[in-house]
């Protein structure tokens, strides 16, 4: 029997290195599914609930391994439903490959059943998107998609019709006038910025006394760069929250996150430095940056276009963040004054000592949020992987989570989008079966799509249990936390109960009837001992804590207008008198730590 195009595909992909592909079945890719069945497992095909799951564990592979991560899914709905997960490789900057079903090509422009104009539909979410009308155009096409992915750290789309995917395949199509014969293959370049502009940055870095870094996932792989630039110029380092896992948080120079989500260091910093170097990062949010003329200002992006275009910079250096680096280090010169950094880690001792008591109050008995990341951070097994989803929950694993050296951190970064937290880790744990793998997600995320996906870890149980923890924690407060803080301080609304509340559930005893491991805590004092047990645990856990829903995200400074705003709002709202008694506290322990003359324990 002669090789199908779908069995060719598959074979394609083995060549570019793809083990699993993330998807669910549908009529559309009727082909593939029997390829996928010959294949025997090179490559898998990881059945998932939902094809949104499929993207988001696609990016979630790229984000946390570096390589194309691909998802497939059918016709018309099912890749339809591909795209918020799309988007969040796209926005996110990640290499991804989608294959679609498509109809067959005597049925198109019919308006037959599940007929939709997918090169429209992918045409803003990819970086190339193509239909494949004839098994000759088959390599080329897999073979540029995946080039395009990583060389644009984006999506590219593939779409194949029904009887494309069953008709003869051709590996090499016939040599004639429009035929071309492609290669497997890619190596990344060097991109290195113009030298006139580096001299112009060393000049800028050196003449500086105050200088704050400030780093993104772009600055991943430039972890030994950027912290001899730092010690150089004896700056201090905030993170982007993609960019996490850049350097570890016990250096006492790291400042932590920045933004809305962010510290108290990495805002004093901020509004302090007479110098700013920005790495790998598009950081939007200004307000959270030097006002505009306060400092003078360095970046360095792959991308020309995204460069200066977030703080007006004197110098910008396109080009790989590693390697600029190298180039860009022999002409700094070391500052013999270090008081800027005195300055920057008695800042970071201060914050560290506010989140520890933040932490540790506790208000009618109910778990404070913030105690399940801080209690769990120095329990965190060495080279664990965490996600993190969309809300509330965010903000304490943003600042209470610590990371050490060889720990990587993602979420959904740009799309900001609920939904990811859980399918990352799933793909983490299948990328790396002997890492520990942690998830944290809010209530409402677990709702809306968390939960099934639990489904998918009882199939694959004997794949994704192994020497090292996945634990799934989820924040359970019965409301949609965030966007409740959101009506308050954006829209100076009290909460709507009709929009915020869902439903209580019992979330750990759903993880027992899936045949995983449940635990759940509802106590302040039993915190730690929940995390130890799900932490030695021999099977996958739902770790569910009943937390606090009144404890306020703090940001790092209260803008006015946000403060008014909540203060109108909390004159209505159904839950004053407890926000009220917590925010007080909070804000109190912030005050106190920051009181001039005095100096953390």
């Amino acid at each position: 029997m002669a090789q199908q195009v779908a069995d060719y595909v598959l074979e394609r992909l083995s060549d570019w290195g793809v083990r699993r592909v993330f998807g669910y079945p549908g009529d559309g890719i009727n082909g593939m599914l029997g390829a996928f069945d010959r294949a025997d497992g090179d490559p898998e095909f990881i059945q998932v609930r939902h094809e949104e799951m499929a993207a988001f564990m696609a990016c979630g592979h790229a984000k946390f391994t570096g390589e194309v991560g691909v998802c497939a899914a059918t016709s018309g709905p099912g890749a339809i439903h591909l795209l918020n997960g799309l988007y969040d490789a796209k926005l996110d900057h990640q290499p991804v490959v989608a294959v679609v079903g498509q109809q067959k090509r005597i049925a198109q422009g019919t308006h037959f059943q599940q007929e939709v104009a997918l090169e429209h539909l992918f045409a803003d979410v990819s970086e190339f998107c193509q239909i494949c009308m004839d098994p000759g155009q088959v390599r080329h096409v897999i073979d540029r998609a995946f080039k395009t992915a990583l060389t644009t750290r984006g999506v590219a789309t593939i779409i194949l019709p029904e009887d494309v995917q069953e008709a003869e395949a051709q590996p090499s199509p016939p040599k004639e006038h429009g035929a071309v014969f492609s290669s497997v293959g890619w190596s990344r370049p060097r991109v290195l910025p113009n030298k006139d502009e580096l001299h112009k940055a060393a000049r800028v870095l050196n003449e500086g006394s105050k200088v704050a870094l400030l780093v993104g996932q772009g600055a991943a792989d430039a972890e030994e760069e950027v912290l001899q630039t730092a010690d150089l110029l004896g700056a201090g380092i905030a993170k982007a929250l993609l960019g996490r896992d850049v350097v570890p948080d016990e250096l006492p120079y790291v400042t932590g996150p920045i933004g809305l989500l962010g510290s108290k260091a990495s805002d004093d910093m901020m509004l302090n430095c007479d110098t700013l170097l920005m790495i790998g990062s598009s950081f939007p949010y200004g307000e959270w940056l030097p006002d505009e003329g306060s400092c003078r200002g360095v970046e360095i992006d792959i991308d020309g276009r995204m460069i200066g275009i977030r703080y007006p910079m004197e110098a910008h250096l396109v080009g790989d963040s590693k390697e600029t680096l190298r180039e860009l280090i022999p002409l700094l010169e070391r500052k013999e004054d270090r008081s800027w950094r005195d300055q920057v880690e008695e800042s970071v001792r201060t914050w560290n000592t506010v989140l520890e008591k933040r932490a540790a109050q506790s208000f009618q008995n109910t778990i404070n949020p913030q105690a399940v990341a801080h209690e769990v951070s120095p329990l965190l097994p060495d080279g664990a992987i965490l996600t993190a989803d969309s809300g509330s929950a965010t903000n304490w694993w943003a600042r209470h989570i610590k990371l050490r050296k060889g720990m990587h951190a993602s979420l959904s970064g740009t799309l900001a989008t609920m939904g990811p937290g859980v399918p990352y880790a799933v793909a983490a744990r299948f990328a790396h079966p002997d890492r520990p793998v942690i998830g944290f997600i809010g209530d409402g995320a677990f709702q809306m799509n968390g939960m099934n996906e639990m489904l998918t870890v009882k199939r694959y149980a004997d794949r994704l249990t192994g020497s090292a923890p996945l634990i799934f924690c989820v924040f359970n407060n019965q409301d949609l936390n965030q966007v409740t803080w959101e009506q308050r301080a954006m829209g100076g609304d009290p909460k709507y109960p009709g929009s915020q509340d869902i439903p209580d559930f019992p979330y750990a005893q759903y993880a027992e009837l899936a045949g995983l491991k449940g635990i759940r805590c509802t106590e302040p004092k039993e915190v730690t001992n929940a995390w130890q047990e799900a932490l030695a645990a021999d099977r996958p856990v739902v770790l569910e804590f009943v937390v606090d829903s009144e404890i306020a995200p703090i940001p790092p400074h209260v803008m006015k207008d946000q403060a008014v705003k909540t203060l109108k709002a909390g004159v209505k709202d159904p839950q004053r008198a407890g926000i009220a008694a917590r925010g007080f506290r909070q804000k109190l322990t912030e005050m106190y730590e920051n009181l001039p003359g005095r100096k953390s324990d």
